[in-house]
C-alpha cells in the first residue's frame, strides 16, 4: 500500500529541555517556550499525538538489555516459566501458542519506589553494575532481570511524569501528572515481535513437542472456535500488531531494536532452525528507514511510518489523556507492521511502559463526549464525499477499531471504561490478536 511508505519523522524532544520545562515554574520558561508550543503542537489535535525524546542520560545502558525479549520467547516453555516466577514477571499473550506474531513479558512497577529510585539527571550514573555484568557467564544472561527491566521502566515512568506535568502546566491544571501519581502503579511490558526465522522454529518445536495436540487446535482454528484474529486483508494485513488505541494516559516505548542472524547471505532458507537457536546480532538503525511503528493520522487522511532516533524513547497519548484533557492532547490510532519481504529475519525488540489513572478515576466530560461525537458525525458526513479508496479504508478501520462513542460515557470509571474498551476490541468478534 503506497501510504503506508509515508514516512513521519517525529518531534525530537531533547531530554536537557523537559528536565528544565518539567521543573520550571511558567513565568520562567522564557525561550522554553517554544520549545511547550512544539510539545502540545504535536501531542494536539493538530499533531500526531506522539514524539521522541532524545538525549536521556545512559540510554545505550538501559536498552542494553532488549535481544532478552528475544531469549525468553524462545526458551523451552518450562525454563521460561521458572524465569518469568523469579523474576516477577507474567505474559498476557499465550505463549503456548506455536504460531504467535508476538511475545509479551508484563511487570507492574510502582511509582512510589520509581520516585525514590530513579529521578534521572545528568550526573547520575545508571551503569553502576557493568563490572558485574561483565563477570556473567552466558548461563546467567537472566541474572538481575527483574531489577534490569525495573531501572528501564523506572526511568520511562520518569520522563512521563516529567511530560505530564509540562503538559498540564501548558492546559492550566494538575490533573494528568496528578491521575498517574493516584495510579501507583504502571504496567511494563517486554516485547518480542517474531521474524520468519522464529516463526519456523516455534513451529517446529511445537510439532516435535505434541503433535497431536496442535493438530486438534488447528482444527479447531480452521473452525473459528478460537477467538483468535482472522485473516483481514488489504490494508490491515500483514501487521505484528493490529490497529488500536492505548486507553491510559501516555504510552513510554523504546525506540525499537531489530535483530538479524549471523549468516552468509543466501543461507537463510537452508538454516532458519539453526540460526533460531543462536547466531544473532544487533541491526545497524531500522529497515527501510523507519520503526515499523505506524499511526493513521486523521488530518491527512494517511497512514504514516513512525522514525525516530533509534536510541530515544517515544511518548505516545492515549484515550484517558484525550478525555482528560478535553481533546486537547489527541490519542494516536496505530499499529506495528512488519519489516518488509527482504528483512523477514529480523525481529523487533521494544520495552513499553503504560501509564494510566487510578482505576476508581471517574471520568466527567459530557461537554467532551457531545463535541467528539458531533465531530464524528461530522467525519461520517465528509466521508461520502471522498474517493472510494479511502472511504473503503475508513469502512475496515470501523470494523477493527471500535469508536470511543461506543465505550465511553459519562461518569464511567476507569475501570469500566478498560472493561467496556477490552470487550468490544477482543470480546467475541476475534478482530483483534492479543496484545
Amino acid at each position: 500500500m503506497e501510504e503506508t511508505e509515508k514516512i513521519l519523522q517525529l518531534y525530537d524532544l531533547p531530554f536537557a529541555d523537559l528536565l528544565l520545562l518539567s521543573s520550571s515554574s511558567s513565568e520562567e520558561l522564557g525561550p522554553l517556550d517554544v520549545v511547550r508550543s512544539d510539545i502540545m503542537e504535536a501531542l494536539g489535535p493538530a499533531g500526531p499525538g506522539l514524539l521522541a525524546i532524545s538525549g536521556v542520560p545512559n540510554a545505550s545502558a538501559l536498552r542494553r538489555h532488549l535481544p532478552l525479549a528475544r531469549n525468553l520467547a524462545l526458551l523451552d516453555a518450562d525454563h521460561r516459566k521458572l524465569i518469568l516466577k523469579k523474576h516477577n514477571l507474567g505474559s498476557d499473550v499465550p505463549l503456548k501458542d506455536p504460531s504467535r506474531k508476538v511475545s509479551s513479558f508484563a511487570m507492574q512497577l510502582s511509582y512510589a519506589y520509581a520516585l525514590d529510585h530513579t529521578q534521572l539527571n545528568p550526573e547520575q550514573d545508571l551503569q553502576r553494575s557493568d563490572s558485574d555484568k561483565a563477570t556473567e557467564s552466558v548461563d546467567n544472561e537472566y541474572k538481575n532481570l527483574g531489577n534490569k527491566l525495573k531501572e528501564l521502566g523506572f526511568c520511562m515512568m520518569d520522563l512521563g511524569l516529567r511530560l505530564a506535568r509540562v503538559c498540564d502546566r501548558a492546559m492550566g491544571g494538575q490533573e494528568l501528572e496528578q491521575s498517574l501519581l493516584e495510579s501507583g502503579t504502571a504496567k511494563g511490558r517486554l516485547i518480542h515481535y517474531h521474524s520468519a526465522v522464529d516463526g519456523h522454529f516455534l513451529l517446529k518445536q511445537g510439532a516435535r513437542k505434541n503433535r497431536a495436540k496442535q493438530t486438534t487446535r488447528n482444527q479447531r482454528i480452521s473452525q473459528g472456535g478460537s477467538g483468535e484474529i482472522r485473516p483481514i486483508r488489504s490494508i490491515h494485513s500483514n501487521l505484528w500488531q493490529q490497529w488500536h488505541y492505548d486507553y491510559g494516559i501516555f504510552t513510554v516505548l523504546t525506540a525499537p531494536l531489530f535483530l538479524k542472524p549471523n549468516c552468509v547471505e543466501g543461507e537463510e532458507e537452508e538454516e532458519e532452525e539453526g540460526f533460531a537457536d543462536g547466531g544473532f546480532k544487533e541491526f545497524n538503525g531500522y529497515p527501510s528507514g523507519h520503526t515499523c511503528l505506524q499511526i493513521f493520522d486523521p488530518n491527512k487522511n494517511s497512514v504514516f511510518m513512525v522514525k525516530a532516533p533509534t536510541e530515544s524513547f517515544i511518548v505516545q497519548v492515549g484515550e484517558s489523556a484525550d478525555i482528560l484533557s478535553k481533546g486537547k492532547l489527541r490519542a494516536t490510532l496505530h499499529s506495528v507492521g512488519r519489516a518488509e519481504e527482504n528483512f523477514r529475519n529480523l525481529s523487533r525488540e521494544t520495552f513499553v511502559v503504560f501509564l494510566q489513572p487510578a482505576w476508581n478515576k471517574v471520568f466527567s466530560m459530557s461537554d467532551y463526549l457531545k463535541k467528539h461525537i458531533g465531530l464524528e458525525l461530522e467525519d461520517q458526513v465528509l466521508s461520502r464525499e471522498c474517493s472510494e479508496e479511502k472511504r473503503i479504508a475508513e469502512e475496515e478501520f470501523k470494523k477493527i477499531v471500535p469508536p470511543l462513542w461506543s465505550r465511553l460515557k459519562d461518569g464511567m470509571t476507569f475501570a469500566e471504561f478498560s472493561r467496556e474498551t477490552t470487550k468490544q476490541y477482543y470480546g467475541g468478534s476475534g478482530l483483534q490478536s492479543n496484545r
